[in-house]
């Protein structure tokens, strides 16, 4: 029985306990040269993001491409380390990509509809990093930080990171608020059927020319309608974009209080109700 017992062990270890063995090496084997790739990638992926950076490529591109290029490597040498040290058989790999390939598709749909996305923003370019964007449809606007293979993100202004697959923002409306230089300024305010219209456009002239940053040679100063209530002006004059904002909340601030001390009021909302006895 212990001549039995013993040769049970020794053909277990010959036919099963070596092969376990062997393939546990090849493993580790198969992990550091994972790991050694890996760090060639990343500075591969280094150096050539400098060179574009050097060449002056756009951030977005170089974001793009440094995702695409990591991506794949590492795919491409994880099935050649399984194919190469025979993990795994060329024969199985190829009968489950063939087996799987309707599930695989139906899965990767979303992400081929994404990297395609991708690669139309970085060609069309509706948009670069660094530019303020507003897309309506996910209520979502901000500076574009990053352009990748499959996702955009958005620093939104209260410093908020939102992250937007790109199938959806080839399908919605963007609006690129810094695309142009210049952006136009039109600001309306109501004044009382009281008030001089004229002392009104007057003032209004004037607060145009002391700022700077609006472009006074090409300023309209207009009535734009007569209102239930008021008589409702404005004026539409060039700024430069970066400076819209803080001059479109200036020129409101200023507007009220010139017509604060010109005596012209800014009328609620009223009705006249005429009784008839």
């Amino acid at each position: 029985m212990i001549n039995i017992s013993t040769d049970k062990v020794q053909e277990w270890i010959d036919s099963i306990g070596l092969s376990a063995a062997n393939f546990i090496l090849r493993v580790i084997f198969a992990v550091i040269i994972f790991m050694i790739v890996r760090k060639l990638i990343a500075k591969l992926c280094f150096l050539l993001n400098m060179h574009m950076e050097k060449r002056g490529t756009d951030v977005s591109v170089r974001s793009f491409t440094i995702s695409i290029l990591s991506f794949g490597s590492m795919a491409f040498t994880v099935l050649a380390i399984i194919v190469q040290l025979n993990i795994v058989k060329e024969s199985s790999i190829a009968a489950l990509i063939a087996s799987a390939g309707v599930g695989v598709t139906l899965a990767l749909q979303g992400g081929l509809a994404n990297l395609t996305g991708g690669l139309i923003l970085l060609v069309l370019k509706p948009f670069r990093t660094g530019d303020y964007v507003i897309i309506k449809s996910e209520d979502v606007e901000g500076v574009v930080g990053k352009i990748e293979m499959y996702y955009t993100t958005i620093l939104t202004i209260d410093n908020m990171t939102v992250v937007l697959p790109n199938s959806k923002l080839m399908n919605s409306a963007v609006i690129n608020v810094t695309a142009q230089k210049q952006r136009r300024l039109e600001i309306k305010t109501g004044i009382s059927y009281d008030s001089d219209i004229r002392e009104a456009k007057k003032i209004i002239d004037r607060i145009i020319l002391e700022d700077p940053r609006l472009d006074s040679a090409k300023a309209d100063i207009f009535v734009d309608s007569l209102g239930e209530s008021a008589v409702i002006i404005g004026f539409r004059a060039w700024v430069n974009t970066e400076n819209y904002l803080q001059a479109k909340w200036d020129m409101n601030e200023r507007i009220k209080l010139a017509f604060d001390e010109a005596g012209i009021s800014i009328p609620y909302n009223q009705m006249d109700v005429h009784l008839v006895s």
